[in-house]
């Protein structure tokens, strides 16, 4: 998708150039994808959602800008969709902190139902909150809808007057689905005054919420919650239609799939799922003193059940080629794909999941001291994972998600690292947390500097393009898709045994210096960050069916 220049002419920026005043396009991205043997509609523009049609517009006309307050303290800058296509209706206006280059969308809508009753303007509007009271100033409205329909996004001028009528239309309520608060844009102490992005209250693969790129204000004159607005809803039977089809989803792939580097000083690395299998890895049954090989392919493993510890997976019990295995194998590591619709069939996520044979042990900082923290964080068996979102309108790259630990976080595509028109990532040593940068990030308390350590920086280099990235699961293509899963991925017990040790003892051992006070509150993160049953594979995280897990 071409993405145009936005006008900056409304209102005077900043003599220094703000990241925002530049637009972000991805580097040396293939945009044009192969046509769809079924006549799908993926990347083709528009996306029906039962009888409204909707565009997801990337272009923009600057309308009021900010450069107090806001991340990095650069402010936020407040858009209109511009040019809205011929026949079709914006939604709601754009907002975006300046500490980025501008990179974002809108929907806009037209009926296509022919009844010519799925969108109406608001009857009015209410000020939410202004910066001033003279032209120049930024002033923010909230429309009033007819009966029966919703709001789904502001509209700010550059005025005191109000939008016209038709500046932003509303949406009859059953093509609407519950919102909630996503990421802070900026705020202002005047009045309490808050700009945070949207997105759908329920998000899964089965959800049908769409999120319409628009976002909510507030103000301590008019405190209004996420229910004041709405995100669209996709009312097509077909709803998963504008997907990609399998040779689509290799060229996606193809596109985008990410490098990752390892930290120098981690010996733990990736394998494939067969190297470990094929290298000794056993599976033990409760009760039965005597474990069993696993299958190349996995194929005697049992299948379903839940994580009921009546089975679990084990290093050799050589005691040499167990050291041998927790090094992993990277020369033959792959990354397994799930493709799933998202966002109300709008967008795929392209989930990559990596496995390493071991988990290494844990580093807490405390101030100015690193602290190997013994057995603590050690596991045998370790699944992390990154997760592309892609545009269904465009096939743009639009976001990608890094689990880290227990959670995780999203990046937008202009926040991300690339290497040969290919996103970055870094996995941190020991834990394989995933992170967009190099460097340490400390989970815990910052202000004491007390946490649990995760370092990244440019080790070895896992590139999943050239083939290593194997799909294993795409559930929407259905028998005609010919995505067959493998054996192993039905294997819904742990991955290693459950660990079992006495973290207090743990750490009074690792850090005997420390107050004590600081040693339990190393041991209330250690609780909270690494310690549980022996991971499950893919299918039993959350995320198998749901959106990604926010901090």
């Amino acid at each position: 998708m071409q993405r145009g220049r936005s006008w900056f002419g409304c209102v005077p920026m900043s003599t220094a150039a703000l990241p925002v005043e530049r637009d972000f396009d991805l580097p040396a991205v293939k945009l044009s994808w192969p046509s769809s043997a079924s006549d799908g509609g993926f990347a083709k523009g528009s996306i029906d959602l039962g009888g409204m049609e909707v565009r997801q517009v990337t272009t923009f006309a600057k309308v009021w800008s900010t450069t107090q307050g806001g991340q990095d303290g650069l402010g936020a800058t407040f858009f209109k969709p511009a040019p809205v296509p011929a026949g079709f209706h914006a939604l709601g206006h754009y907002a975006q902190p300046n500490n980025r280059p501008l990179f974002g969308h809108v929907l806009v809508a037209r009926d296509a139902s022919g009844t010519g009753a799925l969108l109406a303007p608001p009857l009015d509007y209410a000020l939410v909150w202004s910066s001033g009271q003279d032209d120049g100033a930024g002033f923010f409205w909230l429309p009033t809808p007819p009966d029966g329909y919703k709001a789904v996004g502001v509209a700010v001028t550059a005025t005191k007057d109000k939008p016209q009528p038709g500046e932003v239309m509303c949406v009859r309520a059953d093509f609407t689905d519950a919102c909630e608060a996503e990421e802070s844009v900026w705020g202002s102490d005047k009045d309490g005054f808050s700009a945070t992005g949207l997105r759908p209250a329920v998000r899964g693969i089965d959800a049908r919420g769409v999120h319409t790129g628009t976002f909510l204000a507030r103000s301590n004159a008019a405190p209004a919650s996420a229910s004041a607005l709405a995100c669209l809803k996709n009312n097509s039977a077909a709803y998963t239609s504008c997907m990609p089809d399998l040779p689509q989803l290799n060229a996606v792939l193809a596109a985008y799939s990410p490098h990752v580097y390892l930290h120098p000083s981690d010996p733990y690395l990736p394998s494939s799922v067969t190297w470990f299998f094929e290298n000794g890895a056993l599976l033990y049954q409760k009760g039965n003193p005597t474990p069993t090989p696993v299958a190349a392919d996995g194929s005697n493993l049992p299948q379903g059940g839940g994580n009921d510890d009546a089975y679990w997976l084990d290093l050799p019990a050589d005691a040499g080629q167990k050291e041998r295995v927790k090094k992993g194998d990277l020369a033959g590591a792959k990354a397994y794909v799930q493709a799933k619709p998202m966002l109300g069939g709008t967008a795929t996520d392209l989930a990559l999941f990596f496995f390493y044979p071991f988990n290494g042990p844990a580093r807490a900082k405390v101030g100015p001291l690193t602290i190997p923290l013994g057995m603590i964080g050690e596991h045998v068996g370790d699944w992390e994972h990154l997760t592309l979102r892609v545009s269904n309108f465009s096939g743009e790259l639009l976001r990608m998600y890094f689990s880290q630990h227990s959670t995780g976080a999203w990046a937008d595509a202009s926040q991300l690292e690339y290497l040969d028109g290919r996103p970055v990532a870094y996995a941190s040593r020991h834990g394989h947390a995933f992170y967009p940068r190099e460097g340490m990030v400390l989970q815990g308390d910052s202000k004491l500097g007390v946490g649990i350590r995760n370092d990244c920086a440019k080790g070895s280099r896992l590139d999943t393009g050239g083939g290593r990235c194997e799909l294993v699961s795409a559930e929407y293509l259905g028998a005609a898709g010919k995505v067959a899963e493998p054996a192993w991925l039905g294997f819904e017990r742990g991955w290693g045994p459950r660990e079992e040790y006495d973290i207090g003892r743990e750490i009074n051992r690792a850090a005997r210096i420390l107050p004590r006070a600081i040693k339990e509150r190393l041991a209330q993160l250690v609780n909270k960050l690494l310690v549980g049953e022996g991971p499950t594979g893919p299918k039993m995280k959350g995320s198998w069916r749901n959106d990604e897990r926010d901090p």
